[in-house]
């Protein structure tokens, strides 16, 4: 801490697909941040980023700039593998190897994004998870002292994502599923690689983390209503979230 007492952290939730992790201490009385509504945020909005830079050295160093764009998503290639971070918050404060974790702040010091990844082969091109994605999670700890996460068992992308897979594919909403999880809760409901999802219980569906943060309100056992479209029409199914 900032003022030199240490403590060990546990880890109580993770998520590799985000690229994200809780870690609780146990201590009481810290003043915490504010977490802001991602949701809000506008193109030219000023923002401020947090974080340790290169190292321990350059801790608590603030780089101030813009929302240079929303709802990004970025190709990742790692250890012969291809994956996608979708919805994220472009910014063009300076973010290197070391902010990570740290909060991107808005002018009224509220947090609406966490600090992630940025472009290596450019400059001032960094992104951050949207804060709105993790407050399901965070008002669970709150209330329940624990998170018990639903799945429903698929991997989809976003639509922006699309010409990367199949550059005649195109639809005018909803998210496309690239992987049913053998015997998990969607492949037992009878979802399809190819499907399009366009509703959840009624919510509209156009990003991966509109699904995702939906599914955080839930539990293991609750029922949902998905509206897909596949090449033989539009139907509905219901699906038993599984425990993740």
């Amino acid at each position: 801490m900032d003022n030199g007492k240490e403590y060990q952290a546990n880890v109580v939730w993770s998520d590799s697909d985000l690229d994200l992790s809780i870690i609780k201490i146990n201590v009481k009385g810290l003043t915490y941040a504010t977490l802001g509504n991602s949701d809000n945020i506008k193109v030219g909005e000023k923002v401020y980023a947090i974080g340790n830079p290169i190292g321990f050295e350059f801790q608590r160093t603030v780089t101030s700039g813009i929302i240079s764009a929303k709802d990004r998503t970025i190709k990742i290639e790692e250890e012969e593998k291809t994956s996608y971070m979708e919805d994220l918050i472009q910014t063009d404060a300076t973010i290197n190897p070391g902010n990570s974790g740290g909060p991107l702040i808005d002018i009224n010091g509220q947090v609406i994004g966490i600090n992630s990844i940025k472009i290596e082969s450019a400059e001032a091109i960094g992104f951050a998870i949207p804060i709105n994605i993790v407050k399901p999670i965070i008002q669970s700890y709150q209330e329940t002292e624990q998170f018990q996460e639903a799945s429903i068992g698929i991997f989809s992308y976003d639509k922006n994502v699309i010409p990367y897979l199949d550059s005649k594919l195109t639809f005018e909403n909803g998210i496309y599923v690239v992987e049913v999880i053998k015997n998990g809760p969607a492949e037992l409901a009878g979802i399809q690689e190819t499907d399009i999802i366009t509703q959840i219980d009624g919510v509209v569906l156009n990003k991966m983390s509109e699904l995702r943060k939906y599914i955080y309100t839930k539990k293991p056992g609750d029922e949902v209503n998905l509206v897909i479209q596949r090449r033989s029409g539009t139907k509905n199914v219901k699906v038993v979230l599984g425990k993740r």
